[in-house]
């Protein structure tokens, strides 16, 4: 998928992001305990370093943007999900490698859908811009 330049950068961040979800799913599917712990005790640090930066920067530049368009669902949809994600790399960073597995489906998922849905209707419109 050609992508717009303003969302290039927000585009090979979700590298980084299906790389922890992988990460996440082969612990788990391998029920290797000393790489969930590992995971769970990094993941307060990598979610502030990977995460929540490119969360930060949809939610003040693409989303505001998206919103005045009038696309209020998949603005919607957006903020849920990184809702959702915050909750469990909480709950992972408290120690809960039981939430490794949905917090590695959740992730996935929300790439896909931001690749697939959110980024391809913001280049729809022609005056599209972010930062």
């Amino acid at each position: 998928m050609k992508r717009h330049p303003a969302l290039l950068q927000l585009s090979r961040e979700h590298h980084t992001a299906l790389k922890l979800s992988l990460d996440c799913r082969k612990a788990v599917l391998a029920a290797d305990q000393a790489a969930m712990s590992a995971l769970a005790s990094q993941m307060s640090s990598l979610f502030a370093a990977e995460l929540e930066p490119h969360f930060q920067r949809e939610e003040e530049e693409l989303l505001p943007w998206l919103e005045a368009a009038g696309e209020h669902q998949l603005v919607a949809r957006t903020l849920a999900e990184h809702a959702q994600l915050r909750g469990l790399a909480e709950r992972i960073g408290r120690g809960d490698r039981g939430a490794l597995e949905a917090f590695a489906t959740a992730l996935s998922d929300h790439v896909r859908f931001e690749e697939r849905e959110l980024f391809e209707k913001a280049q729809e419109y022609p005056a599209f811009a972010v930062g």
